[in-house]
């Protein structure tokens, strides 16, 4: 299974490794992916039994490539003499020459007119509508292997939770989230035209922490000038883990939060997978395939404009999907969300009691 992409692509396509698992239970699975997404594939164990590295292709934009080790990847490949190659991952430009060239038996996957095709009974027109996570799950039924369980999951290991104490404990926060309730905001995106303004961020996160909830600020390391930006803004207390979790304690700090807000990025799709309540701003991206599918736990702000999706790294036009979507409305979602939530916790209570 080809799929060399980031962490909210690889969730998404969470239902179709276990619509394959279950179709084919006694198969070796091998996940082709970058070099980050060896941890992904060793928590979804039960659907993948081997992580092969991708080295990279001419004309895919997510990893450089070294003609050398694509070369020897490529070799190692036809060698393996695999009875199936499925590309999983996109619509079919530029990635089907790889799939062809890796020497499988049988492959499978997407295409647009115009693209190669590599196994005419194996691959199918890319759907142009439907989320990302129900055209992987049409593939899947075009092989053999239909389900209409299009949850996506994000088992927490044993160690989870301690790595997140240790980190809190790193920043001697570690007793301001016991028994308190928190909210994640989470402002950064690979992609400045993904990202909600910073100081927009700040007044939610402002308001939220005004209402009784422990801020978490959260982002990779690579994203601490997207939340020092943010924290700069704000006037009430915060407690920043940018670059200071895994991914597991990540997760595990996600699905412990009463709220999560950021943009419509990895931890769009992270909240999803553990249901936790969610409002994310989907700044010039595809929201028909890339929202969550439960619209009472997530809501999706957006505008319609002429440019969406965008295809841009930096808007060129001033950002006016972004501009679009103001504060109250991100903090009324938010206030909808929890008290939803609250429901839900005291009908569980009552039911428990009955």
């Amino acid at each position: 299974m080809l799929r060399a992409l980031h962490l909210g692509d690889m969730l998404c396509a969470v239902p179709a490794l276990r619509a394959l698992r279950r179709a084919l239970p006694d198969a070796t699975i091998a996940l082709i992916g970058l070099p980050w997404a060896a941890t992904f594939a060793a928590r979804f164990a039960a659907y993948v039994d081997e992580f092969i590295e991708f080295p990279g292709f001419h004309g895919l934009p997510e990893q450089e490539v070294n003609d050398a080790r694509l070369e020897h990847f490529l070799d190692d490949m036809r060698d393996r003499q695999f009875d199936l190659a499925v590309q999983l991952h996109g619509s079919g430009s530029f990635v089907n020459d790889c799939i062809a060239m890796l020497g499988a038996r049988r492959s499978a996957g997407f295409f647009q007119p115009g693209d190669l095709v590599p196994d005419p009974t194996g691959f199918m027109l890319w759907p142009t509508s439907r989320s990302e996570t129900r055209r992987l799950l049409l593939l899947m039924e075009h092989l053999g292997a239909p389900s209409a369980d299009d949850t996506l999951e994000f088992p927490l290991a044993d160690g989870d939770r301690s790595s997140l104490a240790t980190a809190l404990s790193a920043t001697l926060r570690v007793s301001a989230l016991q028994g308190a309730s928190y909210a994640c905001v989470h402002p950064g995106a690979r992609f400045p035209s993904r990202r909600w303004p910073a100081h927009r961020f700040a007044a939610v996160a402002d308001a939220l922490s005004s209402r009784g909830l422990t801020v978490c600020i959260t982002g990779t390391a690579e994203e601490r000038a997207i939340t020092w930006a943010v924290t700069d803004e704000m006037r009430t207390p915060f407690i920043d883990l940018t670059g200071q979790l895994t991914l597991g304690a990540f997760a595990a700090l996600v699905s412990d939060a009463a709220l999560v807000v950021g943009n419509d990025t990895g931890i769009s799709h992270v909240a999803a997978a553990v249901s936790t309540p969610s409002v994310i701003i989907a700044s010039g991206s595809d929201v028909e395939r890339w929202a969550p599918h439960d619209t009472e736990r997530h809501r999706v702000l957006w505008r319609d404009v002429s440019c969406r999706p965008c295809m841009h790294e930096t808007c060129p036009i001033g950002h006016p999907c972004a501009l679009a979507v103001e504060v109250d409305e991100v903090v009324g979602s938010a206030w909808q969300l929890l008290s939803a939530r609250t429901a839900r916790a005291e009908l569980a209570t009552a039911r428990a009691g009955e």
